[in-house]
């Protein structure tokens, strides 16, 4: 079983407050991490999906103060919505018995705006982290099984098959689920074809600004559907819209966001490619590189990350712009090369945002500088950086 380092946080949350909701995709390992917490302490898990214990909050305000003295673990929320009026009762009542902490752990398989209309009432009583998936902290630091993360993508079975050709399997039938059960029960009644050729192709369009007429044209639908298809893959952790960096109002800025796939081994999927040598050899390389770098980066934050990349009319270009705990501001360019440069671009960027610090990820091992502000520096490094400065803050 690989540690998650979620885990430390996660039990720390539950120290300061009565409820914790843990975020993210389906079969990422939520449920997993939910039962490792549980071996701690007296703990009762009832799956939302299972028309039994359903039935079992039926009567919620009944059956739950029965569980009182123990974490009570509540998987998919989303299913009952209803239950964090509830919540909010029994927390309430829990404080004034001097039980004020470490009372719920609810798990969701969607964003916490998509949750914010039901747990409304909750302001104050829950705090929130997402666990995305495997990350190049959490598994050896070999440059081979970093290869095959990237290639397969964070989901811990998918990264764990034994063989390729099994984890190729595994992900096509994520895919296949998502979009045929999983999505149907939130409601959107959307033929699945058509959701799974605009998810792929977004992951074509990796890391750029989405063109929405183009899209909408290609698949026959308005372009108020396509922000509505966007919203939902994104609602659902399965894809990141990163905003672009605004606070120069003398500058020309980009204002639309870039969108990726979060999941490298879903776009990998997605595109048909199923091995090193296609991936290496197909157009998306770099991109694909450039996605599995952030998602790294962001998930090292403590807290709520605030990354953003920034462009100018005028060609300055920074890759990701990451503000810290702390008043840190880092700049951050990602290069798929052993010899890595940056251009002209960074460097304008870097003028107008006044960084406390430059870097240039590679995938290389050595960390060295390339100017007197600007460093060289592998994954691992820079996210155990992040980590660090953002645990001291």
């Amino acid at each position: 079983m690989i540690k998650r380092k979620l885990l430390p946080e996660i039990e720390s949350m539950l120290s300061r407050q009565a409820a914790v909701g843990l975020l993210g995709p389906r079969q990422v390992g939520k449920t997993t991490l939910a039962l490792q917490i549980a071996e701690s302490r007296p703990s009762i898990y009832l799956d939302l999906e299972s028309p039994s214990d359903r039935e079992k909050l039926a009567q919620a305000e009944l059956y739950l103060p029965q569980h009182e003295d123990k974490l009570v673990i509540l998987d998919e929320i989303q299913r009952a919505p209803d239950v964090f009026q509830v919540l909010r009762g029994l927390i309430d009542q829990g404080r004034r018995k001097g039980k004020g902490t470490g009372r719920y752990l609810v798990l969701g398989s969607a964003s916490q705006d998509l949750l914010q209309q039901s747990s409304e009432s909750l302001a104050g009583r829950i705090a929130y982290a997402e666990l995305g998936g495997l990350t190049a902290l959490e598994v050896e630091e070999d440059r081979l099984i970093q290869d095959r993360l990237w290639l397969r993508g964070g989901f811990p079975e998918s990264f764990l098959a034994k063989a390729e050709a099994s984890s190729v399997a595994w992900r096509e039938d994520f895919i296949r689920t998502y979009l045929e059960r999983d999505i149907p029960k939130l409601g959107p009644r959307i033929p699945s074809e058509t959701l799974r050729r605009f998810w792929t192709m977004l992951a074509h369009h990796q890391g750029m600004m989405i063109n929405g007429a183009r899209l909408a044209a290609a698949l026959g639908v308005s372009g108020q559907t396509i922000g509505r298809y966007l919203d939902l893959l994104t609602d659902l952790l399965l894809v990141r819209k990163l905003q672009p960096w605004r606070s120069n109002a003398g500058k020309r800025m980009v204002k639309s966001p870039k969108v990726y796939v979060r999941d490298s081994g879903m776009v990998h999927r997605l595109l048909g490619i199923d091995d090193t040598e296609a991936l290496l050899g197909h157009p998306v390389v770099g991109a694909s590189w450039e996605g599995f770098v952030i998602e790294t980066l962001i998930s090292a934050i403590h807290g709520y990350p605030e990354a953003y990349f920034y462009r100018t009319a005028a060609g300055a270009e920074i890759d990701l712009v990451l503000n810290l705990p702390g008043n840190r501001r880092w700049a951050i360019e990602i290069k798929r090369s052993l010899t890595p440069k940056v251009g002209k671009g960074f460097h304008h960027g870097c003028v107008d945002i006044n960084p406390d610090a430059r870097f240039i990820v590679y995938p290389g091992k050595e960390r060295y500088p390339i100017t007197a502000n600007l460093e060289a520096i592998n994954l691992c490094d820079l996210a155990r950086e992040i980590d660090l400065v953002s645990r001291r803050a």
